[in-house]
């Protein structure tokens, strides 16, 4: 299923967007093993817990929350305080284990950090 893009999207978008139509082909978030979909922006990062069957959102985080209001918002440490929080919060639901998603983002920096720092609190993937 070809997706659309627009003419305005950048070379770097296009190839993050084919990366990710990829990884989603072969992952698959349920209620035992939900996806745990990461969107990072220019100044912000975006964390939640996705059941794909029914498409319901289980848990969100973002750096955007009164609980990160004056911590360090997008960069490796707030990423770190990202992925403790978002643990925290699927630990409290009893979510263990997980299907991590990096949305085509590479492997690396925040997303990485997020990714460690949340199996550091619990998370299993």
């Amino acid at each position: 299923m070809a997706t659309k893009i627009r003419l305005n999207t950048s070379q770097k978008q296009v190839i993050r967007f084919k990366r990710k139509r990829r990884i989603l082909s072969r992952i698959e978030g349920n209620q035992e093993r939900p996806r745990l979909s990461i969107f990072r922006s220019n100044r912000n990062l975006f964390v939640q817990l996705v059941d794909d069957l029914k498409g319901h959102t289980l848990v969100s985080a973002s750096t955007l929350e009164e609980e990160m209001s004056g911590k360090v918002k997008n960069t490796i440490d707030g990423a770190k305080t990202l992925g403790g929080l978002i643990a925290k919060r699927a630990l409290a639901k009893n979510i263990s284990k997980i299907v991590f998603d990096r949305s085509g983002y590479l492997y690396h920096g925040r997303i990485k950090a997020l990714a460690d720092a949340a199996r550091e609190a619990g998370l299993k993937f």
